[in-house]
Protein backbone atom coordinates (compact mmCIF):
# COMPACT_ATOMS: atom_id res chain seq x y z
CA UNK A 1 0.00 0.00 0.00
CA UNK A 2 1.30 3.32 -0.61
CA UNK A 3 1.78 5.97 1.73
CA UNK A 4 -0.71 8.44 0.02
CA UNK A 5 -3.64 5.27 0.14
CA UNK A 6 -2.38 4.16 4.45
CA UNK A 7 -2.78 7.88 4.56
CA UNK A 8 -6.35 7.58 3.76
CA UNK A 9 -7.31 4.64 5.14
CA UNK A 10 -6.07 6.68 8.62
CA UNK A 11 -8.28 9.42 8.02
CA UNK A 12 -11.54 7.54 7.35
CA UNK A 13 -10.83 4.24 10.12
CA UNK A 14 -8.79 5.90 12.50
CA UNK A 15 -10.05 9.43 13.35
CA UNK A 16 -13.76 9.74 10.88
CA UNK A 17 -15.10 6.44 12.23
CA UNK A 18 -14.13 7.55 16.11
CA UNK A 19 -15.70 10.57 16.38
CA UNK A 20 -13.38 12.76 14.72
CA UNK A 21 -16.05 15.06 12.70
CA UNK A 22 -14.17 18.78 11.98
CA UNK A 23 -13.60 18.39 8.22
CA UNK A 24 -10.35 20.75 7.96
CA UNK A 25 -8.44 18.54 10.93
CA UNK A 26 -9.66 15.49 8.74
CA UNK A 27 -8.37 17.17 5.76
CA UNK A 28 -4.95 18.59 6.65
CA UNK A 29 -4.18 14.92 8.10
CA UNK A 30 -4.67 13.74 5.06
CA UNK A 31 -2.89 16.15 3.31
CA UNK A 32 0.68 15.82 5.66
CA UNK A 33 2.90 12.91 4.96
CA UNK A 34 3.04 11.64 8.86
CA UNK A 35 5.74 8.90 7.64
CA UNK A 36 8.37 12.03 7.17
CA UNK A 37 8.04 12.76 10.52
CA UNK A 38 9.08 9.54 11.46
CA UNK A 39 12.04 7.35 12.03
CA UNK A 40 13.49 6.00 8.57
CA UNK A 41 13.16 2.31 10.62
CA UNK A 42 9.38 3.00 11.27
CA UNK A 43 8.20 4.28 8.31
CA UNK A 44 6.29 1.30 8.04
CA UNK A 45 4.51 1.77 10.90
CA UNK A 46 3.78 5.53 10.24
CA UNK A 47 0.08 4.88 10.21
CA UNK A 48 -0.42 2.27 12.74
CA UNK A 49 -3.17 3.35 15.50
CA UNK A 50 0.25 3.72 17.92
CA UNK A 51 2.13 6.30 19.08
CA UNK A 52 6.26 5.98 18.04
CA UNK A 53 9.39 6.68 19.42
CA UNK A 54 10.81 9.88 17.42
CA UNK A 55 14.23 9.70 19.76
CA UNK A 56 15.10 11.85 23.15
CA UNK A 57 12.47 9.45 25.10
CA UNK A 58 9.47 11.50 23.27
CA UNK A 59 7.04 10.43 20.78
CA UNK A 60 4.82 10.91 17.79
CA UNK A 61 1.02 10.65 19.05
CA UNK A 62 -1.18 8.07 17.98
CA UNK A 63 -3.13 9.94 14.86
CA UNK A 64 -6.19 9.60 17.13
CA UNK A 65 -5.11 11.71 19.49
CA UNK A 66 -3.53 14.49 17.26
CA UNK A 67 -6.74 14.74 15.68
CA UNK A 68 -8.62 15.17 19.00
CA UNK A 69 -6.59 17.89 20.58
CA UNK A 70 -6.58 19.76 17.04
CA UNK A 71 -10.93 19.70 16.57
CA UNK A 72 -11.45 20.34 19.95
CA UNK A 73 -9.02 23.58 19.57
CA UNK A 74 -11.75 24.86 17.22
CA UNK A 75 -9.35 26.36 14.24
CA UNK A 76 -11.39 28.59 11.31
CA UNK A 77 -7.76 30.16 9.98
CA UNK A 78 -7.09 33.32 11.13
CA UNK A 79 -5.60 32.16 14.29
CA UNK A 80 -2.61 32.34 16.32
CA UNK A 81 -1.44 29.29 17.93
CA UNK A 82 1.11 28.16 20.83
CA UNK A 83 2.18 24.51 20.48
CA UNK A 84 4.24 22.68 23.39
CA UNK A 85 6.22 19.57 22.33
CA UNK A 86 7.19 20.28 18.74
CA UNK A 87 8.93 16.50 18.45
CA UNK A 88 9.28 15.99 14.87
CA UNK A 89 7.35 19.02 13.66
CA UNK A 90 4.01 16.66 12.41
CA UNK A 91 1.36 18.25 14.09
CA UNK A 92 3.13 21.71 14.13
CA UNK A 93 2.89 21.03 10.43
CA UNK A 94 -1.14 19.96 10.87
CA UNK A 95 -1.33 23.06 12.70
CA UNK A 96 0.27 25.46 9.94
CA UNK A 97 -2.48 24.34 7.50
CA UNK A 98 -5.46 25.18 9.78
CA UNK A 99 -4.33 28.65 11.33
CA UNK A 100 -2.61 31.59 10.36
CA UNK A 101 0.88 31.36 12.50
CA UNK A 102 2.04 28.49 14.77
CA UNK A 103 4.74 29.33 17.49
CA UNK A 104 6.04 25.65 18.38
CA UNK A 105 8.09 25.18 21.82
CA UNK A 106 10.54 22.19 22.41
CA UNK A 107 12.96 22.15 25.01
CA UNK A 108 15.11 19.37 22.90
CA UNK A 109 17.80 21.69 20.51
CA UNK A 110 18.23 18.64 18.36
CA UNK A 111 14.50 17.39 17.68
CA UNK A 112 13.62 21.17 17.33
CA UNK A 113 16.15 21.49 14.94
CA UNK A 114 15.58 18.33 13.40
CA UNK A 115 11.93 19.59 12.77
CA UNK A 116 12.95 22.94 11.41
CA UNK A 117 15.09 21.50 8.54
CA UNK A 118 12.09 19.20 7.54
CA UNK A 119 9.47 21.85 7.52
CA UNK A 120 11.52 23.67 5.49
CA UNK A 121 12.00 21.02 3.16
CA UNK A 122 8.08 20.77 2.75
CA UNK A 123 7.89 24.57 2.19
CA UNK A 124 5.83 25.51 5.95
CA UNK A 125 6.61 28.97 6.10
CA UNK A 126 4.12 30.04 8.84
CA UNK A 127 5.36 28.06 11.51
CA UNK A 128 8.01 29.60 14.35
CA UNK A 129 9.65 27.66 16.03
CA UNK A 130 11.76 28.32 19.79
CA UNK A 131 13.81 26.00 22.00
CA UNK A 132 13.00 26.35 25.54
CA UNK A 133 10.44 25.84 28.58
CA UNK A 134 7.21 25.26 26.99
CA UNK A 135 5.27 25.34 30.42
CA UNK A 136 6.18 29.31 30.13
CA UNK A 137 4.97 29.79 27.08
CA UNK A 138 6.20 32.56 24.97
CA UNK A 139 5.15 35.68 25.99
CA UNK A 140 6.46 37.84 22.51
CA UNK A 141 3.79 36.41 20.61
CA UNK A 142 0.85 36.08 23.15
CA UNK A 143 -1.69 36.53 23.71
CA UNK A 144 -2.43 32.87 21.80
CA UNK A 145 -6.00 32.17 20.17
CA UNK A 146 -5.45 28.43 21.07
CA UNK A 147 -2.67 26.31 22.60
CA UNK A 148 -1.98 22.40 22.02
CA UNK A 149 0.14 20.98 24.55
CA UNK A 150 2.07 17.32 23.90
CA UNK A 151 2.62 15.90 27.41
CA UNK A 152 1.03 15.36 30.62
CA UNK A 153 1.06 17.97 33.02
CA UNK A 154 0.59 17.89 37.00
CA UNK A 155 -2.03 20.68 36.12
CA UNK A 156 -2.77 23.19 33.86
CA UNK A 157 0.03 26.14 33.75
CA UNK A 158 -0.31 29.24 35.15
CA UNK A 159 1.68 31.14 32.25
CA UNK A 160 -0.55 29.32 29.60
CA UNK A 161 -3.38 30.30 30.95
CA UNK A 162 -2.46 33.64 31.34
CA UNK A 163 -1.41 33.59 27.50
CA UNK A 164 -4.87 32.97 26.35
CA UNK A 165 -6.90 35.23 24.45
CA UNK A 166 -10.54 35.95 25.49
CA UNK A 167 -12.44 32.93 24.12
CA UNK A 168 -8.67 30.64 23.41
CA UNK A 169 -8.61 27.36 23.91
CA UNK A 170 -5.74 25.37 25.97
CA UNK A 171 -5.91 21.62 25.01
CA UNK A 172 -3.50 19.71 27.69
CA UNK A 173 -3.39 16.28 28.99
CA UNK A 174 -3.87 16.21 32.90
CA UNK A 175 -2.00 13.80 35.09
CA UNK A 176 -4.83 11.96 36.54
CA UNK A 177 -4.17 8.68 38.85
CA UNK A 178 -3.69 6.17 36.49
CA UNK A 179 -4.56 7.50 33.15
CA UNK A 180 -3.87 11.05 31.99
CA UNK A 181 -6.75 13.16 30.96
CA UNK A 182 -6.88 15.16 27.43
CA UNK A 183 -9.08 18.53 29.11
CA UNK A 184 -9.86 21.39 27.35
CA UNK A 185 -10.27 24.76 29.11
CA UNK A 186 -11.53 28.08 27.42
CA UNK A 187 -11.30 31.50 28.55
CA UNK A 188 -14.39 33.46 29.19
CA UNK A 189 -13.70 36.49 30.46
CA UNK A 190 -12.20 36.05 33.86
CA UNK A 191 -12.79 32.71 34.18
CA UNK A 192 -11.49 29.55 32.79
CA UNK A 193 -14.33 26.71 32.01
CA UNK A 194 -12.78 23.24 32.00
CA UNK A 195 -14.04 20.03 30.47
CA UNK A 196 -12.73 16.19 29.59
CA UNK A 197 -12.08 14.97 26.64
CA UNK A 198 -10.86 11.66 27.92
CA UNK A 199 -8.34 9.55 28.79
CA UNK A 200 -4.96 8.82 26.96
CA UNK A 201 -0.89 8.50 27.51
CA UNK A 202 1.88 10.84 27.34
CA UNK A 203 4.98 11.72 28.42
CA UNK A 204 5.47 14.36 30.81
CA UNK A 205 5.75 17.84 30.47
CA UNK A 206 9.00 19.15 31.93
CA UNK A 207 9.64 22.70 32.46
CA UNK A 208 9.20 25.25 35.65
CA UNK A 209 5.48 24.70 35.78
CA UNK A 210 5.64 21.25 34.75
CA UNK A 211 7.02 18.14 36.27
CA UNK A 212 10.78 18.45 37.54
CA UNK A 213 13.45 16.47 35.00
CA UNK A 214 14.91 13.66 36.58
Amino acid sequence: MSFAAARARMVERQLRRRGIEDERVLAAMEAVPRERFVPETLRNRAYADSALPIGKEQTISQPWIVAAILQALQLKGPERVLEVGTGSGYSTMVLALLADHVVSIERHRALSDGAARLLDALAVRNAELVVGDGTLGFPPRAPFDAIAVHATAPAPPPALLDQLAEGGRLVIPIASGEADLLTVLRRQGTEIVSETIGPCRFVPLIGEEGFPAE
